[in-house]
């Protein structure tokens, strides 16, 4: 339903899941689907693809044990020489909540990519909660930059302030076609930027 709504907002071939219609038409996970295959992104996943992406977040969510191991997976490979965590999708959300557990990492500067951290139904979710978290730990100098297409309807909350404070910087690149495509994201000129801030010693 969140990726319905958010689609809706940046693609108009999609229809809004509380628009007026002749027909009653529940918010059902059926009608769902129909509304996002008339959009220019998922149009192009297929429908197995599709609902296993609704699987995987909402299993990352709703199992404790898994997102411990997720996390975990995350930390073993940040040593004291990491600078910069890059995460594209859900694996940003990861990313955040595992920086956000350990505050006396080395990471210098995060990059998410397509992130989906603004949507209510992540950002409800987040352990911990934001309210006094930050993925930036001890590290007075540390750099959070969100980037996203705005074709990207997983990443359809772009601006992250709001909700994580004003620290996060927003930055867009246009993916063309493959909208939510990490290799797209990770070759543009704005993510080299963003990574090569945090390499720099400070």
């Amino acid at each position: 339903m969140a990726w319905w709504e958010a689609t809706a907002r940046i693609d108009g071939r999609v229809v809004s899941p509380d628009a007026t219609t002749l027909a009653r038409n529940p918010r059902s996970a059926q009608r769902a689907l129909r509304a996002l295959y008339n959009s220019a992104f998922f149009s192009r996943v297929g429908t197995r693809a599709l609902i296993f992406d609704f699987k995987q977040v909402n299993r990352y969510l709703s199992d404790p044990d898994l997102r411990l191991a997720a996390r975990k997976r995350v930390l073993d490979r940040i040593t004291p020489h990491t600078r910069v965590v890059i995460a594209h999708s859900l694996g940003s959300v990861v990313a955040y909540e595992a920086l956000c557990s350990a505050p006396d990492h080395s990471v210098r500067a995060l990059v998410t990519l397509g992130s989906p951290l603004g949507m209510r139904l992540i950002f409800d979710r987040l352990d911990p909660t934001p309210q006094g978290a930050w993925p930036g730990g001890t590290h007075p100098d540390f750099t959070w930059t969100n980037i996203t297409d705005p074709s990207d309807p997983v990443a359809a909350i772009d601006d992250l302030t709001t909700q994580f404070g004003t620290h996060v910087r927003a930055a867009q690149v246009h993916n063309g076609p493959h909208a939510h495509d990490a290799t797209s994201y990770l070759t543009d000129t704005i993510t080299g930027q963003a990574t090569a801030e945090g390499l720099i010693d400070g």
